[in-house]
């Protein structure tokens, strides 16, 4: 085992696959735990009409609404079949996500799949602000 299996876990226990016409919610799940250990879920809503939300959202949402803003690790997965899961990274929405809700996310482990991992940082490298260029002319 891993040392993120558990998250893992927690995320492949709260898929939840609901059709409706064309559209397919809660196939994806993501879970997260805060810097205080506290963890926090939620499944994607595909609606079809460019409304709808990642996993990852859902589960952000629920953290910040418990008051909470840093996040220690986020993991995805995508349910294949019946018996396992596919860990998803995230999207750049995502990605950029993580980072808005709190400057010290940039550090985030993100769980690639059992046994990977990366820190947000490397996904997303060039996530800071470039010091303003002052023209040559001005020089």
């Amino acid at each position: 085992m891993s040392e993120h299996d558990d998250l893992i876990e927690v995320a492949r226990a709260r898929i939840n696959p609901h059709r409706l016409g064309d559209r397919l919610f809660g196939d994806v799940a993501a879970a997260l735990e805060t810097t205080t250990g506290a963890i926090h879920t939620g499944v994607c809503i595909d609606t079809g009409s460019g409304t709808g939300f990642c996993a990852d959202h859902a589960a952000i949402a629920s953290m910040v609404t418990s008051g909470e803003y840093a996040i220690a690790r986020i993991v995805a997965v995508w349910q294949v079949d019946q018996e396992g899961v596919t860990v998803l990274a995230p999207c750049g929405r995502c990605r950029e996500f993580i980072r808005q809700v709190d400057d010290s996310n940039i550090g985030t482990t993100i769980v690639l799949g059992h046994g990977r991992t990366a820190p947000l940082r490397d996904l997303q490298p060039e996530w800071d602000w470039p010091e303003p260029e002052v023209p040559a002319s001005s020089q």
